[in-house]
């Protein structure tokens, strides 16, 4: 041998050069030799392979070199990157046998020569990895020394190393078994890395996806290169937890991966449920589950409060996942449901549901989850709870009704003890609540909530307790059409007939109060309900959905003007020319029916395509057909004569009042009575609340024909109407008058800048007396169309009428002289015995400036002569002077001059009204 290596080191040397190569040199040999030992063979080995000492692998072209000499630096520095990685893994400490100090001091001699060399391994580490990167490149196989080379190694060394860098001596490593090893060793120190580095893991998963390849290009069962695939496998998973392919998608993502990228996103419902899903396949390992619940535990016991609800969950799955394969329930599930609460459970049933399959599931299954069921229940002590899970689906198909009843009467008979030996004062809270505190509990729940499941629930408890009491009777605020009320409360079931009646009452509420989300949801559950067993209450269900739609789309898009769907607008014709018999109907629902063809412009229906018998039985739509028809041929007014005459006949039957005679025995007429015609297709409070759906031009229109009726108040087309009424003492025109002012009053609440609409409640205070309001409303009407006074107000404004009605209102202030040159021709006898009169002496002065007319202030200049009062003469002269109101100027001059008048006039005006 040579000098320095005895022949016992010899074999070894020779025993690890042929199974070094292989891919667990420890599991060969470290068994029996120490890393100080395995350091000295190798480092013997570079020099036989004549690896100059003190120089750096990294330095050296391993392509250059002889097959042997390559071989043994990859030896070296494969052996120096396994045992780094080999160091951070935990090692079980071996129970130490009896003390002797002589082992103790070489174990610890060993133990300190192990800790340098590791050190120098690791500073040398990037190196190594270097020089394995580059012996990847490599073409060519390589060799190994054998017990024959060295051998002759030790006779003649010259020779072998001839022999052996001609690659004649030695074991022949193909390239792809070299390359299976290197990569493999490569991905594992990079793995390693990736604790403090998790970009690196990109570089571990490359090289162990490669290691994969090769060991299918050379077989698994190559006598050079024995991979442990089930520790590749591992790591190869970690890989694509820790790195997922770029073009692999969400469904193509293990669980694992989906699992570990939700936990670093802090997406932890979604790691539910894939535990919940999982809980169906089995996939995942219940170990797995476990940790990722222990990861859950630690992060909530550093201080973040919000993950205990998540670790319930988490373990109500992982319990659930448990109980399916046999096994029994965790001390961490009773820790965490020792307090339930309603989400507790309601979450825990979801659980339960969603992890079996009752069409496929096997006996076994169906049997582990019923039981746990039955030991859930069993456990809780609060009776609400224990209704809850009794009252679930999956509860009532799993167990038989006898087992169902059994535990229930079972639970209703417990009650709680108190022992006096443990807690000799008994706090007020531990005192059990009686069965009638519940039932109060649970109505006062069951007034509140909104949910439609939840109330079936709360009934089935409630009915569970007591079959005595009426539940739909709970609040007075439950309310539902008289219609509806005996066709609901004639159903038999008590039960049914509750959740019926309060399911609709929510629904109603929610729609009127405009929350529409949780209306359709009680309307949705309560026509599933009612489907089962009665068509007329389906068919009622249907009609009220319907009216939820179109109050729906009015409150929403329709306020943007977005037209309904055509599915919506065919429903409304469905209703309207429906004919079933005995279906009890809601007269709003025919109401909103027809306002909504009316306002989304549905003439064409209306006047054309309307079956001749709903003219005949509905009065909406009767009063719909006439409105459209009007309003269709409105521009015209020969041709809209005969539909506006129409109109005007059914409102004033509407209008009018019959009067009834009652005599004396005597033959005398004793009382007369005046009632409201039957003779009309409706009321007059169905008309105003009809009116009232309808949109601004339909509005518009019957204004128009109330106005023109009650003939004191503007009215426009005005030719269209018939000239008189046949029987005028027959219309109630005090009920017209207020019809008008209702309708007037709401269509200002609509549209309050509309000066048609302000002009006529102007005139309406000024039919009634009321001057200083019909003032208000004037000025009001002129602001608003011309920016102000800003602008010339429009002649169909203020026209000659509203003209003479503010100068009749100003009659009573001091400023009659001033309006009296807003009419066309003015007013100068009004004027001049205005200024006449005493009242309108007192600083009359101060409204010279809005005077335009030259007339009027020469007449004031001779009035303040005639009574001797020589300063208010001269305020008059001034204003005769100014240049701009000469009469010689031309006329676009004068009219400037006025409206500049007019303008700074009536906004003073505004100011004091507004």
């Amino acid at each position: 041998p040579p000098p320095g290596i005895k022949p016992k080191a010899s074999l070894v040397l020779g025993k690890y050069s042929i199974t070094a190569y292989k891919p667990s040199p420890p599991d060969k040999i470290v068994g029996f030799l120490s890393v100080p030992v395995l350091n000295m063979l190798l480092n013997e080995l570079l020099c036989i392979s004549k690896v100059p000492p003190g120089t750096k692998h990294i330095d050296m072209d391993l392509a250059t070199l002889p097959p042997t000499t390559a071989m043994a630096i990859l030896l070296y520095n494969r052996w120096a990157i396994r045992t780094i990685v080999q160091s951070s893994f935990p090692v079980k400490q071996a129970k130490p046998g009896p003390p002797q100090l002589s082992v103790m001091n070489q174990m610890q001699q060993e133990k300190e020569l192990t800790e340098n060399i590791l050190k120098v391994l690791k500073e040398q580490a990037a190196d190594s990895i270097l020089v394995l990167e580059a012996a990847l490149k490599l073409n060519k196989d390589l060799y190994v020394h054998t017990m024959r080379t060295l051998d002759l190694l030790a006779v003649e060394p010259g020779m072998v190393n001839g022999e052996t860098e001609s690659s004649t001596a030695g074991l022949k490593i193909k390239t792809e078994e070299m390359q299976c090893q290197v990569c493999y060793d490569l991905g594992a120190a990079y793995f390693q890395q990736g604790s403090t580095n998790s970009a690196v893991y990109e570089n571990a998963r490359e090289k162990f996806f490669r290691t994969k390849e090769l060991i299918a290009e050379i077989g698994s069962l190559s006598l050079h290169c024995t991979i442990d695939e089930k520790r590749l496998a591992g790591y190869c998973q970690a890989c694509d937890v820790l790195v997922p392919s770029s073009d692999s998608t969400s469904q193509q993502l293990t669980p694992y991966s989906q699992v570990h990228i939700c936990l670093r996103s802090g997406n932890y419902q979604e790691v539910i449920q894939i535990f919940i899903e999982d809980n169906l396949t089995f996939s995942l390992p219940v170990q797995f589950r476990q940790s990722v619940l222990r990861e859950l535990f630690q992060k909530a016991q550093q201080g973040n409060e919000a993950l205990d609800e998540i670790c319930f969950k988490v373990c109500a799955c992982n319990t659930v996942r448990d109980i399916l394969e046999g096994r029994t329930i965790s001390v961490q599930f009773n820790q965490l449901f020792l307090r339930p609460n309603r989400e507790k459970i309601d979450f825990l049933l979801e659980v339960c549901s969603r992890s079996i399959n009752l069409e496929k599931a096997s006996d076994c299954l169906k049997g582990n989850m019923a039981a746990f069921l039955k030991n859930v229940c069993l456990g809780l002590e609060d009776l609400q709870y224990v209704f809850m899970i009794s009252s679930h689906e999956l509860f009532i198909t799993l167990l038989k009704d006898e087992e169902r009843k059994l535990l229930v009467d079972q639970m209703r008979k417990r009650s709680p003890r108190v022992n006096l030996c443990i807690k000799p004062v008994t706090s007020f809270y531990d005192i059990p609540a009686s069965a009638s505190v519940n039932i109060g509990q649970l109505e006062h729940q069951l007034i509140l909530s909104v949910d439609p499941w939840r109330i079936r629930q709360i009934l089935i408890e409630l009915h569970g307790m007591t079959s005595e009491r009426q539940f739909w009777t709970v609040s007075n605020k439950w309310e539902i059409p008289s219609v509806y009320s005996s066709v609901i409360l004639g159903i038999k079931d008590s039960l049914t007939r509750d959740l019926v009646y309060i399911l609709m009452a929510k629904g109603l509420h929610c729609s009127t109060v405009k929350d529409f989300s949780h209306a359709k949801q009680l309307f949705a559950a309560c026509l599933e309900l009612v489907t089962e067993f009665s068509p007329k209450l389906r068919q009622v269900m249907l009609n009220e959905m319907l009216l939820l739609d179109i109050h729906t789309h009015e409150a929403g898009t329709g306020q943007s003007g977005e037209r309904p769907s055509s599915d919506l607008i065919s429903r409304v014709r469905g209703y309207l020319e429906m004919r079933l018999p005995d279906i009890p109907l809601r007269q709003v629902v025919a109401e909103e029916c027809v306002a909504f063809m009316l306002n989304w412009r549905e003439n064409e229906y209306l006047t054309l395509q309307v079956p001749a018998f709903l003219l005949q039985s509905n009065p909406y739509v009767k009063l719909g057909q006439l409105l459209a028809a009007t309003c269709k041929e409105l521009p015209g007014p020969k041709e809209s004569r005969r539909t506006a005459k129409d109109l005007w006949e059914v409102v004033v039957q509407i209008c009018s009042v019959s009067n009834q005679h009652k005599r004396g025995n005597d033959g005398r007429v004793s009382l007369i009575k005046q009632r409201e015609s039957t003779l009309g297709i409706m009321y007059r409070s169905e008309l105003l609340s009809f009116i009232k759906k309808l949109r601004v031009s339909f509005i518009k229109i019957s204004l128009i024909t109330f106005e023109d009726i009650v003939n004191d108040i503007t009215a426009e087309h005005i030719s269209i109407w018939p000239s008189s009424i046949p029987n005028l003492q027959s219309v109630d025109f005090e009920a017209v008058a207020i019809t008008v002012k209702e309708l007037v009053r709401y269509t200002l609440s609509i549209n309050p800048n509309n000066h048609s609409w302000l002009i006529i409640q102007a005139d309406i205070y000024f039919a009634t007396n009321q001057y200083s309001a019909a003032l208000h409303y004037y000025l009001q009407a002129g602001a608003v169309c011309s920016d102000f006074f800003n602008k010339a107000v429009p002649p169909d404004v203020y026209t000659d009428q509203v003209s003479y009605f503010v100068c009749f209102l100003s009659s009573y202030l001091p400023l009659h002289t001033i309006l009296c040159q807003f009419l066309r021709e003015i007013d100068y006898k009004t004027a001049f015995k205005s200024l006449q009169e005493q009242n309108s002496h007192d600083a009359m002065d101060s409204y010279y400036d809005y005077i335009w007319d030259v007339t009027i202030l020469e007449y004031l200049t001779y009035l303040h002569h005639k009574r001797g009062e020589t300063d208010k003469r001269q305020i008059a002269i001034k204003a005769i002077g100014q240049t701009e109101l000469n009469a010689s100027n031309p006329e676009e001059v004068l009219q400037l001059a006025a409206q500049r008048r007019k303008k700074k006039f009536l906004q003073a005006m505004a100011k004091l009204y507004f």
